[in-house]
């Protein structure tokens, strides 16, 4: 099955904001972005040199997946600098809770330059090894347990530098619609391209939909054949393959699968992001240049999306292409919070009528025969009087 769709990229109905600016390689937002700690004199200047020149590699590497969306990069370990891994050190959250290894941010600090460089070292001669992750459950709102991974400090690093280089490609390529996870655009910019869209077009219409389990139902086939439509280097996508397959510790047993990726983990948004956008991204863009007649509008963040149509028809017809689209990948809706609903000014009073019609229908196909002649006559004698 082939997994392409419409290349071009949706300008969005919202506000658009360029986040990846020239130059300044983006991070991963599942760890908080800190403010790193200057140092004065010639040590900054040094450290900032070096650090433009990371970035410099990095702009390259945007500039030739804007210029074309089918080159695949076969050379992108060399831009994991131990300037980029320091980068990524300083942007991890400093209070989140350790690893297995049990070493925090501020331990892994001590003597980090001498870390960084061996850690670069261990990875570039491919002798470096992730570790599984802590698994620990945190309660949901409908009273469900969601399972999150806590990883060593150095996997955490590796990770958001590999990750910062991921997006320098895809985020030349990831859609307008596409929404959390990813810099400069949160849940307040979903919204407001919610917002505007809702009120721009007709929309009669409104899917809510929720992949059911979608980061443990991710395949690992699929995420690497993914990837592999823009990363050619093979050591990179070996360290993608074995974070996915290290697996996670809990009760004393390390726990292996070969489908999902682990919530918590700094590289999962991003690979969630690339492989929701080929299987779901760029195949609505397709759905909607080529079956849609009315307005339709799509805003997605993670693997919550919203979709507004026109016309019923086509909503309905959505939806049952899009539970077909999703199963050739292995994934699935959410059965309940999954849900098709009539939209606009005039909903209220449309569902209103259309529950009084039903109700009348329910009530006189409840009635015995002469009670309801009794009940017609009623109705005919009282028309008559009035």
């Amino acid at each position: 099955m082939s997994v392409h769709a419409d290349e071009k990229s949706d300008e969005g109905i919202g506000p658009m904001k360029q986040p990846n600016k020239e130059g300044s390689p983006s991070a991963e937002a599942v760890e908080g972005r800190t403010s790193p700690e200057g140092n004065g004199g010639q040590a900054a200047a040094a450290w900032t040199l070096r650090r433009e020149a990371a970035s410099n590699g990095l702009a390259a590497v945007r500039r030739a997946a804007r210029q074309s969306k089918s080159v695949r990069f076969t050379a992108l370990l060399h831009h994991i600098t131990v300037d980029l891994l320091k980068q990524s050190y300083l942007a991890l959250e400093r209070d989140s809770a350790p690893g297995i290894d049990g070493v925090t941010w501020q331990a892994y600090g001590e003597n980090l330059e001498e870390k960084l460089t061996d850690l670069h070292d261990r990875m570039h001669k491919g002798s470096y090894r992730a570790r599984p992750a802590r698994r620990t459950f945190i309660p949901k709102a409908d009273g469900t347990q969601r399972p999150l991974a806590i990883l060593c400090l150095e996997d955490k690093v590796i990770q958001q530098a590999v990750a910062t280089v991921l997006g320098a490609i895809y985020e030349e390529d990831f859609v307008g619609f596409s929404y959390g996870f990813r810099p400069g655009r949160g849940q307040h910019d979903a919204l407001d391209a919610l917002h505007v869209g809702i009120l721009r077009k007709r929309v009669n219409w409104v899917l809510d939909a929720d992949i059911q389990g979608f980061y443990d139902a991710m395949a690992h086939s699929w995420i690497i054949r993914f990837l592999e439509h823009r990363i050619a280097d093979k050591r990179i996508l070996r360290l993608i393959a074995k974070w996915l397959k290290v697996g996670v510790i809990e009760d004393g047993r390390v726990m292996r699968s070969q489908v999902g990726a682990p919530q918590g983990a700094v590289i999962s948004p991003i690979l969630a992001n690339a492989y929701l956008h080929y299987a779901y991204d760029l195949w609505v863009q397709r759905w909607r240049q080529t079956k849609a007649t009315g307005d339709m509008i799509v805003v997605r963040f993670a693997d919550d999306q919203i979709v507004g149509f026109e016309h019923e028809h086509e909503a309905k017809a959505f939806l049952h292409d899009l539970h077909e689209r999703l199963r050739a990948f292995e994934l699935a809706l959410h059965p309940d919070k999954t849900r098709l609903i009539r939209f606009g000014r005039h909903a209220a009073k449309q569902r209103a009528s259309l529950e009084r019609e039903s109700l009348k229908r329910s009530t006189s196909w409840a009635l015995p025969t002469s009670a309801r002649d009794h009940a017609n006559g009623a109705r005919s004698s009282s028309g008559a009087r009035q």
